[in-house]
């Protein structure tokens, strides 16, 4: 058997040599401390806690991980005293670093918590409505300063209103060191209270190029993640100082809005003849409103030669007015639009490149695919149609155009 008593008293003999093996045994223990606690006790509770959800066992490790820290530090704060032969300073300094240590490892306890809070909330529908992520990171910030100013106040060995005495005069470094976190912070809140931006919303900010899905609302930045798949980074507070566009009223409404023009040529535009608004009463969309108008004007217009006046003071039903009643029809009858929004096709003012006749409208879908397909297909029989009604639309000469201008003018000149 080993002869403790003996190897007592040969290392009382060697000062410095007892010294270091007290040392040695208390860092062991420290050590093995460390590793009962996060290899085997935080294994336990992870295992029996992890049972209710899959991945909560991911969530709680790093904060089991971080409190486990503490032990080893408690016991060399506690064990350093007993070390033979150890200076009173060098006992001081070891206490000073592991009461420390100790603060450190609860603080990153605190903040793997808020994490595992944040993940947690994420999860939930309320997230998509409200973050919570700005929030955290402030109360991580104050925690962060607090274990600061504890750290080196006990590395120090003073208290820690002897530091927070010192502060006030530091106040304008500060605000000027914080500045971007405080602006943020207000506009965090700001956003938030008046639930003017979720995560999922669709934003539009062509100052900073960002036009797509809101990720990620943090304490500092909003990231987006745009429709050619790169991310724009915006600081919060320019959410608050500079203006966007949120589409988020447009998804919840439940329609898209179609606003697009058709430029008409304006020479194509005249009176319809008799025969022709005859003729037209095949197209079903108008038929009604063919009847009605052709009472209407037969009926001004018997009053206006009864009266005397000259026929040329007669109304008659032009082909443009005639297809913006056609278009009408057509809009509220798709069976693709949203009956319940506002629907118009007006005339635009007269420009260089041709009349402009909007449409405007709104899809039943939200979906970027089926609004495009529905936009395209209201267009495609707009198109394809206004023949029907002896009007063209109005387009810059191609290529095509002036060489069959320039073929027509020679078969001119060859005639001659």
């Amino acid at each position: 058997m080993l002869d403790t008593a003996g190897v007592q008293a040969r290392l009382a003999e060697y000062p410095m040599a007892e010294m270091a093996v007290g040392l040695f045994l208390l860092f062991l223990v420290a050590f093995v401390a460390d590793f009962m606690v996060r290899r085997v006790l935080t294994r336990i509770l992870l295992k029996i806690v992890g049972r209710a959800t899959d991945d909560l066992e991911q969530l709680l490790r790093p904060v089991v991980r971080n409190l486990a820290r503490v032990v080893p530090s408690l016991i060399l704060q506690l064990g350093v005293a007993s070390v033979p032969h150890l200076a009173p300073g060098a006992v001081t300094v070891i206490q000073n670093v592991a009461a420390a240590f100790t603060i450190v490892a609860i603080v990153l306890a605190i903040s793997s918590a808020l994490d595992m809070v944040n993940a947690l909330y994420n999860r939930s529908e309320r997230a998509h409505r409200r973050s919570i992520k700005g929030y955290l990171q402030v109360i991580k910030l104050v925690f962060y300063a607090i274990a600061t100013i504890l750290v080196i106040a006990t590395l120090i060995d003073r208290s820690p209103l002897l530091l927070l005495s010192g502060l006030g005069a530091l106040a304008a470094v500060l605000m000027l060191v914080f500045k971007d976190t405080i602006l943020s912070l207000v506009a965090s809140v700001q956003l938030n209270s008046n639930d003017m931006l979720r995560v999922g919303d669709w934003i539009e900010m062509p100052q900073v190029n960002a036009d797509g899905d809101v990720i990620d609302i943090a304490l500092h930045t909003v990231k987006v993640q745009n429709w050619d798949k790169t991310i724009t980074t915006i600081p919060t507070w320019r959410l608050i100082n500079e203006s966007y566009k949120n589409w988020r009223g447009m998804q919840e409404s439940g329609g898209r809005r179609i606003k697009r023009s058709l430029l008409i040529d304006q020479t194509s535009v005249r009176f319809l003849t008799d025969e022709e608004r005859n003729n037209m009463r095949r197209i079903m969309l108008i038929d009604d409103y063919l009847a009605s108008k052709s009472a209407e004007l037969d009926a001004w217009n018997k009053q206006l030669v009864e009266s005397g006046r000259d026929p040329i003071n007669t109304r008659r039903a032009t082909n443009l007015g005639t297809f913006r009643a056609y278009v009408q029809h057509y809009l509220r009858t798709h069976t693709r639009l949203n009956q319940g929004m506002t629907q118009l096709v007006r005339q635009l003012e007269p420009t260089p490149q041709g009349l402009p006749m909007e449409i405007y409208c709104f899809t039943n879908t939200v979906a970027w695919n089926d609004y495009e397909a529905i936009q395209s297909d209201i267009f495609d029989h707009l198109l394809a149609i206004l023949p029907e009604f002896g009007l063209r639309l109005a387009q810059q000469p191609t290529g095509a155009d002036v060489s069959e201008l320039m073929k027509a003018l020679g078969q001119g000149t060859k005639a001659q």
